[in-house]
């Protein structure tokens, strides 16, 4: 006999549901305030459905979106557990990605608060899509332009190491 949807879930249906090992959830609930599961004589955690699909906005925070346990904290405090939930279920009002800083291409070479390299990475990829290509003639020209000046620049080194007198460069240790 199934559960109803509105009933409570103890960690092992939680785990098996969500595919995720219990004592995941158990760090998840020391790292995350807002997850707070009912507690019975014994210890027993008991889920309510609202916890539930917390745990499922969380998951797919880490796992899919891949920020890291502090990002979500982050995105917790500041856009609040409903928006969370939303990403569960798969809301697109609720995408928290559009909203933060690390989705601004502009930004995104910006220390990361949260967000892992490999996110900001695509961000940065996904932003670069937007935009329309250069010509091969465009890249060609700053191609040359960046090997020009760095002949100039070579030359100039090399012009700078001519002219320094044999023993001012021994005075300088």
């Amino acid at each position: 006999m199934a559960k109803s949807a509105d009933a409570f879930r103890t960690i092992s249906e939680v785990s098996t549901e969500l595919d995720v090992p219990k004592h995941v959830l158990r760090f998840w609930e020391q790292r995350f305030k807002q997850l707070k599961p009912l507690k019975r004589g014994g210890g027993r955690r008991f889920y309510r459905p609202e916890d539930v699909e917390l745990i499922k906005g969380i998951q797919a925070l880490l796992n899919r979106d891949a920020y890291t346990i502090r990002g979500v904290q982050r995105i917790l405090r500041e856009h609040g557990v409903e928006r969370v939930k939303g990403l569960a279920q798969g809301d697109a009002a609720a995408s928290v990605t559009a909203t933060l800083p690390e989705a601004d291409p502009a930004r995104a070479a910006a220390p990361s608060n949260g967000h892992t390299p490999a996110a900001r990475k695509k961000a940065s990829r996904d932003a670069s899509h937007a935009t329309p290509p250069l010509g091969r003639d465009v890249v060609s020209a700053a191609i040359s332009e960046l090997n020009a000046c760095r002949a100039l620049l070579m030359g100039d080194v090399v012009k700078a190491k001519a002219q320094v007198p044999a023993g001012a460069a021994s005075s300088r240790r």
